[in-house]
């Protein structure tokens, strides 16, 4: 009796119903596929996970100095690592990849809003602008870090303002800049600045400059 009990305990439906789910599945994929080549699966946070108020997007640079840059040749050169949409997701991201100061040679991460191209170009940053903090050597890793928890946790306060952040590494400096999308909006500007200056603990003689992205497309 108990060996038939224990036959018996439900196990094959179970099997026979994963079956026809995991047909049913297939049949669904099979449904998609020809679609997923143009659109990607939406990220979203995982079961329990810390959902941000907006997706993002890690980008890779890397330039040989000495070139002219196109913007061609520049989105060219330009790698998407990923898109997170959750804090967990997010750290899963960070913890693989190089800090800002062990970067060599001419390269820059940008970590924009999905969909936000980190290209003047695009339309969220056309009418835009950034702030720009040079560093002197040894800074760009805990600057870098100061700088994306606090976009990613909305402490700017500039309502949808905030399109991303760059870290670039030079040679001699680094450079980071944080872009917003209305570069004629003083009070946004003034508050990304105080923000700034707040959350990344900059030496009172930083010097901080403003610039639009016309500006720098000329």
């Amino acid at each position: 009796l108990t060996r038939l009990k224990d036959d018996d305990s439900g196990d094959h439906d179970q099997n026979e119903e994963n079956n026809t789910q995991k047909d049913s599945e297939k049949e669904k994929n099979d449904r998609e596929k020809p679609q997923s080549t143009t659109k990607r699966k939406a990220v979203v946070p995982g079961p329990a996970e810390h959902p941000l108020q907006y997706n993002y997007t890690f980008w890779y640079s890397r330039r040989t100095p000495g070139r002219p840059t196109s913007s061609q040749s520049y989105e060219q050169n330009i790698k998407q690592i990923g898109t997170f949409a959750s804090v967990e997701q997010f750290w899963r991201f960070y913890s693989h990849m190089v800090r800002p100061g062990d970067l060599t040679g001419h390269s820059d991460f940008h970590l924009f809003k999905e969909g936000i191209k980190p290209m003047w170009e695009d339309d969220a940053n056309k009418n835009g602008g950034k702030w720009i903090i040079r560093l002197r050597k040894g800074l760009a890793s805990r600057c870098w870090e100061n700088l994306i928890l606090a976009m990613l946790g909305e402490q700017f306060m500039v309502g949808e303002e905030i399109c991303g952040a760059v870290v670039s590494v030079r040679f001699q400096e680094d450079i980071i800049s944080i872009w917003n999308k209305t570069a004629s909006d003083q009070a946004t500007t003034a508050r990304i600045r105080d923000t700034l200056r707040r959350v990344l603990n900059l030496p009172p003689n930083t010097i901080m400059e403003y610039k639009t992205h016309t500006d720098s497309i000329k």
